[in-house]
This record gives structure tokens, C-alpha cells and sequence, in this order.
């Protein structure tokens, strides 16, 4: 919000092409920091985790073949 409001409210008076420019920056900053933050590390096993309902949980088990009846 800051880089929108400095780039067109200072920068432009000096150089129109540097206010679009942080404006381009600001839009860019919010999704990598979401891919950033919501990075998972090659051994976060997340998906392997139980959800806590035990049918559910079996159900899974049985379509990744952990378990055999």
C-alpha cells in the first residue's frame, strides 16, 4: 500500500515511469510472498497426515494400499 501511494503521490512528480515501475513492484510483492510462505520442504509429508476421522482415515489408508483386508 505504502509503494502505491509514495509512487503516485512523490515519485511521479520527479519520473512517471518510476511510479509505474513501484507500482509493478507492489503488485508482484503479495503473491511470491504467498508461494514463499506456503513453500513445502521435500520431506513435509503433509498429505500423509491422519485427519483425525478414523473412517475417513481408513478409507484413505485402504486407497493408498496401506492396508489390506
Amino acid at each position: 500500500m505504502a509503494l502505491f501511494v509514495l509512487a503516485w503521490g512523490v515519485v511521479r512528480i520527479w519520473s512517471v515511469p518510476a511510479a509505474v515501475g513501484m507500482c509493478v513492484v507492489a503488485m508482484v510483492i503479495p503473491p511470491v510472498a504467498a508461494i514463499v510462505a506456503n513453500r513445502r520442504g521435500p520431506d513435509d509429508r503433509w498429505w500423509d497426515a491422519p485427519s483425525g476421522d478414523p473412517k475417513s482415515d481408513e478409507w484413505w489408508d485402504e486407497m493408498d494400499g496401506k492396508r489390506r483386508r
